[in-house]
């Protein structure tokens, strides 16, 4: 872990990255049975061994281009400040009304404490009411933390802490927001929705929904992660900024089913000038709204229909050539690999992504646009040099991690990019 601190900076969604926090998936994701599968948010239990091997391809391959944060790290050395160990264990004791393990809690070791506040703390049974619970965890497992993308997002200098949609998810949050206030890892400012929306349950917003297109442009999916509440919410944010223009285009995103619970599902951007969309929802005829929002001097100016995110973002002159996940030539085709997080790519330089292996129609239409096509194992044996290579997409083994509804986008928060 670097000695001195990071200058959070993210102006695009495609600028080299230069700094990612990750979180390895470990025994949390284990500790799931089907019966609790769908309140984890899960369709489907995974094979960790199988998925953890996924992973360190993700892992590798940004090791070789970026400087990698870990959360677990970060959180132990937070937890070894005893104000700040004292403070986070007690937001967490009273939102998730533990307050009786506060102590024992308390007395653990920064290494044992971390390792319980992401893999779960097992209920001790010691009264009629805990025993009538049938519930095994104290304090749940964060069975979804290796999705880093939804609990917080880089916007310019600014760490946005998000507003989970979902109970099961808080304590990420409040994770997060202890390990960018703790001041030791990164220079930034940092905005907290939780704060900022003063319990108002309405609000709510991930990560997966905000994409930075440019500096004065942001992409936001409404739908069952992200609500509109929340979006005016961070857009007054926005407006204190006072900059002389500001630009944020909304697509509305449907509730169901559940692959399309982010915007960087159906829409993320590879190039510059090039975009993998999802066409039946980005581009086709649907009831799905697309709406610009202009800030001009810190307030709301004006607020217009649009006919997609493209047009949107031509009239910004922001020209994004669209590449189809699962390519042009079958609607089944494309729904599959959808499913399988075949839009849901990370930039890592401009025309630089890492993708599923899986999506191979959507893969053999990025061929047909000039991508070469690498395995993520030849980047990281220094087989393939991406330091050199023209336009690239490195390929994941992915048979476990799209199981947790999610792409390489997801399980990966940007702090830097050039």
């Amino acid at each position: 872990m670097p000695t001195s601190k990071l200058t959070l900076n993210v102006q695009s969604e495609i600028g080299k990255l230069e700094a990612v926090m990750l979180h390895y998936p470990g025994p949390e994701v284990e500790n799931m049975t089907p019966k609790n599968a769908q309140r984890a948010l899960y369709s489907d239990i995974l094979n960790l061994s199988i998925a953890q091997k996924e992973y360190a391809q993700l892992k590798g391959v940004l090791e070789k281009t970026s400087l990698v944060y870990k959360v677990s790290d970060l959180l132990e050395k937070v937890l070894e400040i005893p104000g700040q160990r004292l403070s986070l264990l007690q937001k967490i004791c009273v939102t998730e009304q533990v307050e009786d393990y506060f102590d024992y809690l308390l007395e653990l070791s920064s290494s044992q404490l971390t390792k319980i506040l992401i893999e779960g703390l097992p209920m001790q049974v010691k009264t009629l009411t805990d025993f009538l619970k049938e519930e095994y965890y104290a304090l749940q497992p964060l069975y979804n933390f290796y999705f880093t993308r939804d609990t917080s997002v880089t916007i310019g200098n600014t760490s946005l802490v998000c507003k989970m949609a979902n109970t099961v998810r808080m304590r990420e949050s409040v994770i997060m927001d202890a390990i960018f206030n703790s001041g030791l890892f990164f220079n930034g400012k940092i905005t907290n929705m939780y704060d900022a929306s003063q319990n108002n349950p309405s609000v709510k917003i991930e990560g997966g929904d905000v994409l930075v297109a440019r500096e004065d442009v942001l992409l936001i999916g409404s739908g069952a992660r992200t609500s509109p509440q929340a979006i005016d919410l961070l857009i007054q944010e926005l407006c204190r900024e006072k900059l002389s223009k500001r630009h944020v285009i909304v697509q509305q995103l449907p509730e169901t089913p559940e692959s399309f619970i982010h915007l960087d599902m159906v829409f993320t951007f590879l190039d510059k000038n090039t975009a993998m969309v999802y066409k039946p929802l980005i581009l086709n005829s649907n009831p799905y709204k697309t709406v610009h929002i202009q800030i001009e001097n810190g307030k709301v100016v004006k607020i217009a229909p649009m006919n997609n995110i493209p047009a949107a973002l031509k009239k910004l002159g922001m020209e994004v050539e669209p590449v189809i996940c699962g390519g042009r030539a079958d609607d089944w085709d494309q729904e599959r690999e959808q499913w399988h997080s075949g839009a849901n790519f990370l930039a890592i330089a401009p025309g630089k992504v890492i993708s599923y292996a899986r999506n191979i129609n959507t893969l053999e239409e990025l061929n047909k646009k000039g991508f070469e096509i690498v395995r993520a194992d030849d980047v990281i044996s220094g087989k393939f040099d991406m330091g050199t290579s023209g336009k690239c997409v490195v390929t994941l083994d992915g048979s476990e991690l799209p199981r947790g509804g999610g792409g390489p986008r997801c399980m990966t928060m940007p702090l830097r990019r050039q």
